[in-house]
C-alpha cells in the first residue's frame, strides 16, 4: 500500500497511511449509528437510577410519615400528568414552562461552553493573560447566584439575556478550569514533535492539544448541563417570572404541591436527556477527531 502525501497548515507535507486516515472516517449512517447507541445506553442507565430514586422517594414518604399536604409521591405525579381529568391542561402548563426553560438552558449552555473553549485557548496560547484574568474570574465565581442575579437583572433587564448569563456563568468556570488544564496535558513528546515539524503555536494548538483536551471537555459539559439547569430556574424565579423556576416558585405560594412535584420530576429527566444527548455527541465526535482516546474514554 502506498503513502500519500497529507498537506498542513505550515506548508509542509508529511507522508500519510490512507489506511490510517481513513480508519476513523465514518458514513453519516454509522455517526448517526453510533450517537444512537451512545444515547440510548446513557439514557437507559441513567433511567434505571432515575427509577430506583423513585422507589425510594415513595419509601421515604411511607416511613416517615411525610404529610400529603407537603409531599407527593411518583403516582401522585402520574396522576396529575395522565389520567386526572384536567390532566391535559395540566401538561399544557408544564410544556409551556418547560419550553421557555429549555431554551434559556440551551442558550447560556453553549454560550457558556464556547467562551471557556476560547478563553482556555487564549490562556494555553498567552500564559500572562492567565494570571492577570484567572483571579478575577475565582473571585467572581465565589459571587453566590443568588446575589448576583438581581444585580444582573438590573443591569440587563427581566429579559432572557439575564437567564442567559446567568446559565451560562455557571457553565463557564468547570469547563474553563477542566479545558484550560487538558490542554496543557498534552504529552511533551507530541509538542516537541510539533515544534520539529516548525509548527505555530496556534496549529500546534488546534492539530495537537484541541484534540486531546476532547474527553475533559465533554466531561465538562456533563458536568455543567445539569448546573445550566439550576442557574436558568433560579434566574427564572428572581429575574423573568417565567419558565419552570417561576412556576415551581408560584406552586409553592399557592400550595399547588402536585404540580411543583410534577415539574421537579419534569426537571430531572430534562437534565437527564440533556446529560444522554452531550454523551451521544461525545462518541461521535471522539471517534471522528479523537480515536486513540474512545476505548479509554467511552
Amino acid at each position: 500500500m502506498t503513502a500519500t502525501l497529507g498537506s498542513r497548515d505550515d506548508g509542509l507535507d508529511v507522508p500519510v497511511d490512507p489506511s490510517i486516515r481513513d480508519a476513523t472516517r465514518e458514513t453519516p449512517g454509522q455517526m448517526v449509528k453510533r450517537f444512537t447507541m451512545r444515547f440510548l445506553k446513557s439514557f437507559f442507565g441513567a433511567m434505571l437510577t432515575l427509577a430506583i430514586a423513585l422507589i425510594i422517594w415513595q419509601l421515604f414518604l411511607y416511613v416517615f410519615d411525610v404529610s400529603k399536604f407537603i409531599g407527593r409521591g411518583p403516582g401522585d405525579v402520574f396522576k396529575y400528568l395522565v389520567t386526572s381529568p384536567t390532566a391535559a391542561a395540566n401538561r399544557q402548563v408544564l410544556i409551556d414552562a418547560l419550553w421557555t426553560t429549555a431554551t434559556d438552558t440551551a442558550l447560556g449552555f453553549f454560550a457558556g461552553t464556547i467562551a471557556a473553549v476560547i478563553v482556555a485557548d487564549i490562556f494555553v496560547l498567552r500564559r500572562g493573560a492567565e494570571q492577570a484574568v484567572m483571579p478575577l474570574a475565582m473571585a467572581l465565581r465565589s459571587v453566590p447566584l443568588v446575589a448576583m442575579t438581581p444585580l444582573i437583572a438590573l443591569i440587563f433587564g427581566r429579559h432572557t439575556i439575564t437567564v442567559t448569563m446567568i446559565a451560562g456563568i455557571v457553565t463557564f468556570f468547570p469547563t474553563l478550569v477542566n479545558v484550560t488544564l487538558a490542554l496543557r496535558s498534552v504529552s511533551p513528546q507530541s509538542l516537541d514533535l510539533m515544534r520539529a515539524y516548525g509548527a505555530s503555536d496556534v496549529t500546534t494548538l488546534r492539530k495537537v492539544q484541541f484534540p486531546s483536551a476532547l474527553p475533559a471537555l465533554f466531561a465538562s459539559m456533563r458536568i455543567a448541563a445539569p448546573l445550566a439547569v439550576t442557574g436558568a430556574l433560579l434566574a427564572e424565579w428572581l429575574a423573568t417570572g417565567k419558565g419552570l423556576g417561576s412556576l415551581m416558585i408560584s406552586s409553592i405560594n399557592t400550595f399547588e404541591t402536585d404540580r411543583l412535584w410534577s415539574a421537579v420530576v419534569i426537571v430531572t429527566l430534562g437534565s437527564v436527556f440533556l446529560y444522554s444527548v452531550i454523551s451521544g455527541v461525545e462518541s461521535v465526535v471522539l471517534t471522528r477527531y479523537a480515536p486513540d482516546q474512545v476505548k479509554r474514554v467511552l
